[in-house]
């Protein structure tokens, strides 16, 4: 189970990695079969019949995950397959809205079907939240930014997602930044002596520490830091932490935000509202697809 390489070229311009779409299909193919065979599709239709089928949105969103969802079909079919996007990822749509067309053996399309459905649902339900943020924080300077609560092993997918809705992602990885947190700070023994241990172990990484009062994050920023979490505030205790940090260093607002609260610590000043609602607990944008036509193999 390979992808062509037209649909690897368009896993390359979005920004994903092909191989890792195409572990993933092969994982989510393989959980669907249970080591065995589409046993409806075997008795009910035969190997050389070929359909035509269209994705349809059954309610209005933001589109995101189309060249993943043709290399889930083209996965399963191979080259024997024809696919015609109706939309581009980051259109809005409303409900019953075409978005992408494809051609192929009848057997492969139903069992490609519900990867890529699973697949394109849940990525256009995170475009469609996070671009519902973008929209209520519009013209105050700040951006949202999503978190690593994301579904295990779909990270990449889900911060493609997120910036399909216009957000910005936070760090993917450990490994390519340090954020220092309530727990680090403990363990160093104050905000000022977990700066400094991250800072001397990694002089060229960039970090960010969180700190859950105003007085910590002076001290976050005196010790150097040049971006600075705000953990549960208020938007009150916001605007504090902005007159204090005086621009000394970037600040993002972080900890049970809503997308209804948002607009008012977006006005504050700080720079980031970072959210970890867009991806763990999203709501699926319901997509369907429909057989419209069948021909040979009767």
């Amino acid at each position: 189970m390979s992808v062509p390489e037209p649909v690897v070229l368009a896993l390359r311009e979005a920004g994903l990695d092909p191989l890792y779409v195409e572990d993933l299909i092969r994982a989510t193919v393989e959980e669907d079969l249970g080591g065995g065979a589409d046993v409806t599709s075997q008795a009910t239709i035969a190997p050389d019949q070929r359909a035509s089928a269209v994705l349809e949105t059954r309610e209005a969103g933001i589109v995101a995950g189309l060249p993943v969802m043709e290399a889930v079909f083209a996965a399963v079919a191979g080259d024997d397959v024809e696919l015609e996007r109706h939309v581009a990822d980051g259109d809005a749509v409303g409900a019953g809205s075409k978005i992408l067309s494809v051609h192929a053996r009848t057997r492969h399309l139903l069992l490609a079907e519900r990867t890529a459905l699973n697949l394109g649902s849940r990525l256009s339900g995170i475009a469609t939240a996070t671009r519902r943020w973008v929209e209520a924080i519009a013209g105050t300077g700040a951006v949202v930014r999503d978190t690593r609560k994301t579904m295990p092993l779909m990270r990449p997918l889900d911060k493609y997602a997120v910036r399909v809705g216009g957000g910005q992602n936070h760090r993917s990885t450990l490994s390519e930044s340090a954020l220092i947190k309530d727990n680090h700070v403990a363990a160093a023994g104050s905000v000022t002596a977990a700066y400094q241990a991250v800072r001397t172990a990694h002089p060229d990484l960039p970090i960010e520490v969180e700190v859950d009062d105003v007085a910590d994050a002076i001290a976050a920023v005196e010790a150097g830091a040049e971006l600075v979490l705000l953990d549960n505030f208020t938007v009150d205790q916001v605007v504090e932490a902005v007159e204090a940090v005086d621009g000394r260093a970037r600040l993002e607002v972080s900890g049970g935000l809503t997308v209804e609260q948002a607009p008012a610590y977006a006005a504050t000043g700080v720079d980031y509202l970072a959210t970890g609602a867009l991806t763990h607990s999203v709501r699926a944008l319901d997509l369907g697809l429909e057989v419209v036509a069948v021909a040979g193999g009767q």
